[in-house]
C-alpha cells in the first residue's frame, strides 16, 4: 500500500469534506437508506419472533431452535464479507441493490418451508442479503454524507431503521397466536424490501468517492458539484477552498493484515464479535429464553413487544453525543452499563424489575449500535473500507453463530441466571477491548483516519 497523488480522487475527497452540513440531497438519501434498514432489521428479526409459534407448531427442542438462529448467523459472516468485497468491487449502488433482493425473496420462501431443515437454508441464505446490506449502507454513510455530521447521519438511520422491531414485534404479538401455521405471515412481511430496489435505482447516485477512485471522475464531480451548489445557497455564500487530500491506494486484501491496519482489523473484529454475542443473543432469544423460564408463548411475546419499544428512544440518545464524545470511550460506558442491567434481568424474580432493567438492556444495546456503526467504516481505507467493515462485521455474526450453540446449552445446562452472566460478560469485555485498543477517529476526516498509516506499520 502506498500513497499517491491522484489529483481527480484527491480533489473529490477534498470537495466532499468542505461541505459543512446536511443538504437537500443528503436527507432524501438518509431516507431512502432508512427505508432499507427498516425493512433488514424487521427481517433480522423475524426468526425470533416467530420462533415460540414454530416451536410449538413442530415440536421442536431448544436445541433446534438454536440450530436455526445459527444458520442465520452463518449467512450474515458469508454476506458481511462478499457483500463488502463486492461493493469494493462493482461500487456501492449495485451492492445495495442485489442485496435487498437476495433477502426479501429468501424470507419470502422462509414462508413455504416445511421443516427445520429447509427453514434453516432459507435464513442462511436470508442472513446473506441482511449482512450484506448493513455493511454496504454504512459503507456509503461514512463516504457520501459531511464528516462532522456522520455520526448524526447513521444514527438517524438507525433510529428510523429500529422501527422495524417493534413493527414485527407487534405484528408477531397478533399474529403467531392466531393458530397453527400463522408464523409463516412474519416471513412474508419480511420480504417487502422488494419494492424498494427500485426506489434505490431512482434516487440514490453512486458514492462519489469510489467512482473518483474507479477512474470516473466526470460522474464524481457532477454529483459533489450538486451537492456544493445546496451547500452554497443553504449557508448563503462561499464554501471553503478545497484541500487536495492524499488517498490510500490499496487493492489488496492482504493489506488488511499487515502493519497498522493489522491492529486495528484484530481489535474491531474482536471487539464485535464480543459485542454482536452480546446483542444477539439477548434480543435473538430473550423470547424463548422467558418461555423456558416459565412464560407463556403470550405472555414472553407480550413482555419483548414492550421492551422493544425502548429500540428507538435508545438509538435516539446517542445523537446527543455520538459527534461529541470519543467513538470508542462511549462504546465502553455504554457497555459497562448494559452489563449490570443484564446482570439485574438475570437474577431478578420480580417480573416489574424484569421489564423494567430488560427495557433499558434493549434501550442501550441500541445506543451502542450507531456507535459501532459509524467507526466500522471509519477506519479502512476507500478501496477496502466495504470489505475491511464486512470482514469486521462478518467475524461478529460467526461468534453470533457459535454462541447461539452456547447459550442453547448453558440454558439447558445451569438456566436462565447462567446465559445472563455469559452475556454481560461478553458486552462488557467488547467495551473494554474498544477503550483500551480502538483508534481514535472523531472529529478527523477519512482521508487524515488512513493516510497515516502503512502498511509496515509506519505512522
Amino acid at each position: 500500500m502506498n500513497i499517491e497523488t491522484h489529483l481527480g480522487p484527491e480533489l473529490i475527497s477534498g470537495r466532499l469534506n468542505r461541505i459543512p452540513a446536511m443538504t437537500r440531497t443528503h436527507r432524501r438519501w438518509l431516507a431512502v437508506l432508512a427505508a432499507l434498514l427498516v425493512v433488514d432489521m424487521a427481517d433480522l428479526n423475524t426468526f425470533a419472533y416467530a420462533a415460540p409459534g414454530i416451536r410449538k407448531d413442530w415440536g421442536l427442542s431448544v436445541g433446534n431452535i438454536g440450530t436455526i438462529t445459527a444458520a442465520s448467523f452463518l449467512g450474515m459472516f458469508v454476506g458481511s464479507v462478499i457483500g463488502g468485497r463486492v461493493a469494493d468491487r462493482v461500487g456501492r449502488k449495485r451492492a445495495i441493490m442485489g442485496a435487498t433482493a437476495i433477502f426479501s425473496v429468501f424470507s419470502l420462501l422462509s414462508a413455504f418451508s416445511f421443516g427445520p431443515t429447509d427453514l434453516a437454508i432459507y435464513r442462511v441464505l436470508t442472513g446473506v442479503g441482511l449482512a450484506a446490506l448493513t455493511v454496504i449502507v454504512l459503507t456509503y454513510v461514512s463516504e457520501m454524507f459531511p464528516q462532522t455530521y456522520r455520526g448524526r447521519a447513521q444514527t438517524w438511520i438507525v433510529v428510523i431503521s429500529l422501527i422495524g422491531i417493534p413493527i414485527m414485534a407487534w405484528a408477531a404479538r397478533s399474529i403467531v397466536p392466531l393458530g397453527p401455521g400463522m408464523w409463516r405471515w412474519i416471513f412474508v412481511l419480511g420480504s417487502a424490501g422488494i419494492p424498494l430496489i427500485l426506489v434505490v435505482a431512482r434516487y440514490l447516485p453512486e458514492s462519489a468517492r469510489w467512482l473518483a477512485e474507479n477512474g470516473d471522475i466526470t460522474t464524481a464531480d457532477a454529483i459533489v458539484t450538486g451537492l456544493e451548489r445546496e451547500a452554497k445557497d443553504k449557508l448563503g455564500g462561499e464554501l471553503p477552498a478545497p484541500e487536495a487530500l492524499p488517498i490510500v491506494v490499496t487493492g489488496h486484501v492482504r493489506d488488511l493484515f499487515r502493519g497498522a491496519y493489522r491492529r486495528r482489523t484484530v481489535v474491531l473484529a474482536a471487539a464485535m464479535a464480543l459485542a454482536l454475542s452480546g446483542f444477539y443473543g439477548y434480543n435473538s432469544w430473550v423470547p424463548t429464553l422467558l418461555t423456558e423460564h416459565g412464560f407463556t408463548t403470550k405472555e414472553s411475546l407480550t413482555y419483548t413487544s414492550v421492551m422493544s419499544l425502548a429500540t428507538v428512544p435508545g438509538a435516539m440518545l446517542t445523537v446527543l453525543f455520538i459527534d461529541r464524545i470519543e467513538r470508542r470511550t462511549a462504546v465502553f460506558l455504554v457497555y459497562s452499563a448494559v452489563a449490570v442491567l443484564m446482570l439485574v434481568f438475570g437474577f431478578t424474580g420480580s417480573n416489574l424489575i424484569l421489564v423494567a432493567s430488560g427495557t433499558l438492556v434493549t434501550m442501550l444495546l441500541q445506543s451502542a449500535t450507531p456507535i459501532m456503526y459509524t467507526y466500522l467504516p471509519e477506519i479502512f481505507p476507500t478501496g477496502l473500507r466495504g470489505l475491511g467493515a464486512g470482514l469486521c462485521n462478518g467475524i461478529g455474526r460467526l461468534a453470533v453463530f457459535g454462541t447461539s450453540f452456547l447459550i442453547a446449552a448453558i440454558l439447558s445446562s445451569f438456566g436462565f441466571t447462567a446465559v445472563f452472566l455469559y452475556l454481560a460478560g461478553a458486552v462488557f469485555c467488547a467495551g473494554l477491548v474498544m477503550q483500551l485498543f480502538g483508534e481514535r477517529t472523531l472529529g478527523r476526516t477519512l482521508s487524515d483516519i488512513n493516510s497515516t498509516v502503512s502498511t509496515s506499520g509506519r505512522q
